[in-house]
């Protein structure tokens, strides 16, 4: 296929740990907007668009969110692969550079009418090579949640173990013991105690004490770590 020009968009694979259904455990959601005009119409995409002459690949990555998805602040934004496959996309010849970006479960931003997180286990019909990019975008964070602190930016600012461990458990996509979390996080220095507790919930008990994460920036914790699934 001849293209008679080189486009150079961004895309935002942008995370939350979010609760899709009422009484069900927290899961990993991706936000995405859904095309009204063809290519692909009816398809989701990521959010993104074209990078302009002015602004470097950052910029141009807040900058989509803002405008596309009303989306003005993500707690942690970096840059992923680039897709350069000549026939990714029909008619002009687009290079995409892909970003990650994590918002945390505290927030909820309010959306245009056709923006929705998705359940990243359970994807729609997606756009040209978005399903990919979430697939770049998820695998970078899993590995990530093994020797950097990046789980700051899913988590409130204070928080009882029990949603930590609920946010690793959606973000890794397999269950995650509280206790040894506190216990490995706790000797990398990850974790601060606050001093303060949550209140009890209906059951009663000891109220739980809250944590909050030293540092509000990545930082490699153990760079040899790896977390995984129990056996």
């Amino acid at each position: 296929m001849i293209h008679r020009s080189t486009v150079h968009e961004v895309l935002i694979a942008v995370f939350q740990v979010r609760t899709f259904t009422a009484g069900q455990s927290p899961e990993l959601g991706v936000l995405l907007w859904q095309r009204a005009l063809e290519p692909e119409l009816g398809s989701w995409s990521l959010p993104g668009g074209v990078l302009e002459s002015d602004e470097d690949l950052p910029s141009s990555a807040r900058r989509q969110l803002a405008e596309k998805v009303d989306v003005r602040k993500v707690a942690h934004l970096e840059q992923l692969s680039v897709f350069s496959d000549p026939d990714r996309v029909p008619g002009d010849r687009r290079i995409a550079s892909t970003f990650l970006g994590l918002v945390p479960i505290s927030t909820d931003p309010k959306l245009p009418v056709d923006t929705e997180w998705h359940p990243v286990a359970r994807l729609p019909d997606m756009s040209f090579d978005h399903r990919t990019v979430i697939r770049h975008a998820r695998t970078r964070l899993v590995a990530k949640l093994s020797y950097t602190n990046i789980a700051f930016a899913l988590a409130p600012v204070e928080f009882a173990m029990s949603t930590l461990r609920e946010i690793y458990a959606a973000a890794l996509d397999y269950q995650v013991d509280a206790t040894n979390l506190q216990r490995v996080l706790g000797r990398r220095k990850v974790l601060e105690a606050t001093g303060k507790t949550s209140p009890s919930g209906k059951a009663g008990g000891r109220p739980p004490a809250l944590y909050r994460f030293a540092d509000a920036s990545l930082r490699v914790t153990d760079e040899f770590a790896a977390l995984r699934p129990p056996s």
